[in-house]
Formats: structure tokens, sequence, C-alpha cells
């Protein structure tokens, strides 16, 4: 059954009189793991919104709804934690498709007699047809499992029940797109279940367009702010801070932790267009009398720094001079008991922290490089420029507006539940 096709239609108590209308329908996310069920009806009487529960509903038609009593409880309806208005908080507005990564819109709803109650069981999200502005009858309807959506409620206790929800099966990068392309009461609602999780909250940030993240981070108080650049990338928290009104900056700093702080005032010292402003200030070094064993180990241990600093180990002597690199890849291949300084390039191409975007893209490019690291006046490493640093700089305005090429959808549902409702 369509919501559209029960919304209005008449509520009957059991002498046979018509008591109300049904305005909306009610269902419950809390701990709906499947298919939310049906709990009750919202019915307009007499001026009222009522509530009326499933248990009191002996037959649910397309033509009216038939309840086992003839009093009705006429106290105002107020809704609880964890409860989903079909038609206030689903119909005609957006949901996170899953799969797809993007928002699309809930034109219908289809519910489903399981035998043991109704369940929402579907989502219509293609636009019905219209001649003369009218819906055309017979078009059909583009139902889809509802387990392929993340719905965005907007209601606070029901949002809560659904912290992170289905939202954490995506990436960083596509619930930014989300975030960019949603509303503000979407985007409200995405940034809340995000805060759930403050470490793929900082992962978000890191890759929203600088100008939705400014315009985020200007709505949230100093602290919030502190909390998601902490865990940041350094790099990318820098740019987050040059980005913020002159007046927050220090306060900002100010509330980093210390480590977080220096790495960051290190880093707004360089121009943002040089090595020095792309670079990560955590680099993969150790001493050259180390093997190969303990070289990755090094790494192994290496959890909190980006993955693509990590491709290159750094050899350095005790006045922290680079002495040479050598790739994961090689480590890997050789002997664990290898002494490091068999298997470094000992005259690796580096840049200084002065160097230019144009000059360290055509050093990656012509050495088929995917890290350069950055060495200060006396060869000493303060930092490294990896390729996605650099993609990102060199990538033009105007090309990442264009609309990406479709990527092909994996069924999770159907490959996860079975084949479920749909």
């Amino acid at each position: 059954m369509h919501l559209s096709d029960l919304l209005g239609r008449p509520v009957v108590a059991k002498a046979g009189d018509a008591v109300g209308r049904v305005e909306d329908v009610i269902v419950s996310l809390r701990g709906a793991e499947g298919y939310p069920p049906v709990t009750g009806l919202v019915v307009g009487i007499g001026g009222r919104r009522v509530y009326v529960s499933s248990g009191q509903i002996t037959d649910l038609t397309q033509e009216h709804v038939d309840l086992s009593k003839n009093k009705v409880d006429l106290r105002e309806f107020e809704r609880r934690d964890g409860e989903v208005l079909l038609r206030t908080d689903v119909l005609d507005h957006r949901l996170i498709d899953v799969a797809a990564a993007e928002l699309v819109h809930a034109y219908d709803i289809e519910l489903e007699d399981t035998g043991a109650g109704w369940v929402l069981a579907r989502l219509d999200t293609r636009r019905p047809a219209r001649l003369f502005g009218l819906i055309k009858s017979g078009g059909g309807h583009a139902s889809r499992d509802w387990k392929s959506f993340e719905p965005l409620i907007g209601h606070t206790a029901s949002v809560l029940e659904r912290a992170g929800g289905r939202m954490s099966k995506l990436k960083p990068a596509q619930i930014a797109d989300l975030l960019e392309d949603a509303d503000k009461d979407e985007g409200g609602e995405i940034l809340d279940r995000l805060h759930s999780d403050p470490e793929l909250e900082a992962d978000v940030f890191e890759e929203l367009d600088p100008d939705k993240a400014t315009k985020i981070l200007g709505d949230m108080t100093d602290t919030e702010v502190a909390g998601v650049l902490a865990r940041m990338r350094a790099d990318d928290a820098a740019d987050a801070i040059a980005d913020l009104r002159q007046s927050r900056r220090r306060r900002v700093l100010e509330l980093l932790p210390a480590g977080q702080r220096t790495k960051v005032i290190t880093l707004m010292g360089f121009n943002p267009s040089t090595a020095g402003g792309l670079m990560s200030v955590d680099v993969a070094s150790c001493s050259t009398d180390a093997t190969a064993a303990q070289a990755l180990s090094i790494i192994a241990a290496a959890r909190a720094m980006q993955p693509e600093a990590l491709l290159k180990m750094h050899g350095v002597n005790e006045a922290g001079e680079l002495v040479g690199v050598v790739s994961v890849i090689r480590l890997l291949q050789s002997d664990p008991h290898t002494p490091i300084t068999e298997l470094l390039d000992v005259d690796p191409i580096r840049v200084t922290p002065e160097a230019d975007l144009t000059d360290v893209a055509l050093l990656m490019a012509d050495y088929n490089l995917v890290a350069i690291p950055v060495v200060d006046e006396g060869d000493r490493v303060v930092g490294v420029v990896t390729f996605d640093d650099v993609l990102e700089a060199t990538i033009p305005e105007d090309w990442r507006r264009r609309e990406p090429a479709p990527r092909p959808i994996r069924d999770v549902v159907g490959a996860q539940d079975g084949a479920g409702h749909g």
C-alpha cells in the first residue's frame, strides 16, 4: 500500500461511524535494523491530531481504516523518541541513497503487511509522470528497498536513535560530497551524525571543499572547531585555520593539543603553494644502522600517520641529515636482516620548502615518485610531499564541479540481507 493512497482516508470506529481521517503514519526506528514497524497513526479528529496505536486497528486498506473500539483517546499527539512520521519526515524529503552515495527524493512510500504487522518496506524515488500538471494514473512506481537508504529526519530524538546508521558504510569523500549537495537542514543532520564518530568527522572535513568547510566551521564554537582540527592531518588543519576569521585563529590554535599546534604553526609559516605549504610534517624515518625488519616495524607502528606518507622510509644520520630513502616495497621484498644502508637510494630527489607546486609536480612526473622529502638548508628532513597533496592542489577548479562518471553499484542490501521486501 502506498502512503499517498492512505493519507486522508476515513478512520472508522467499531460501530461503523467515521471518526476522523489519516493524517500521518508512525513507524519506529528504535532497534529497527530491518524494516521499521508501523506503530500507529496520527488521526485528525475535530481539529485535533490524536494518536491511534496499531493495536487498535483491525483493518487497514486504501479505502478506510477500521478500529476495534468505538472510543478514541482525544489527547493531542506527542511524538516519542525514535518515532518517525512518514508524511512529515520522509515523504517529499531527500534521503541518502547509500549505494550511489547521493541524495534522492522520496516521492512515495510503500507499506507492506508481513502478517505480523505493517512495515515500511520500500521508497519510490522516481518523479511521478504528469499530464497538464496532474499526476497520471497507472504510471507505476520506481520502488526500492528501504534498506538502500538512510533517512534525514530532522527530529533530534529520532536522529539520535540512528546515530551513524548506514552512513558508516560511506567513505569520507562521499560524505563530503553529500554535505556539499545538502541544504542547511540536511547538512545539519549529517553533521549531527558525524559528531558521534570524531575520527570520521575529521576525515570528512579533510575532503570538503575549502569554502564549504570554512562555512561549516564558522557556525561552530572555537572548542568544536579545535576538536575537529586536532584529529585532522596537520597540513589540512593549517589550511582550515588560515581560512578562519583572523579574530578566531589564535583562540582555536590555543585550544589545539600542543603537538598538533606546533605542527600547524610550522606549516602556516609557508606559502600554501610551495612544498612547505603542501607537505606533511609527519615523516617515516629510521637510523642508518637499522635493518629492513626494523624499518618495517617503524612503519607498522605509525598508525597515526597518513598511509601515503609511509610509502617511503627515510634513512637519517645522528645529525638528522637525510642519507637516503627506500620504498616500503623494497623493504618487504628484502631479507629482514639486510642493513638498510644496502637498500637506500643515497641520492634521492628532494626539494626545499620554498620549491613551488609546479616544480614539485614536474619532479614527481619525471621520476615517477609518490612522495618527495622536503629538507632544510642542512639537508635535515622537515616533511614530505605526497602525490595526493599535489593532485589536490593541481586539479583545476572547474574540474571539481564536474559530475563524476557513474560507478558500478553493488547490491549491498541483497548481498547482506537476502531478497527482503524488494
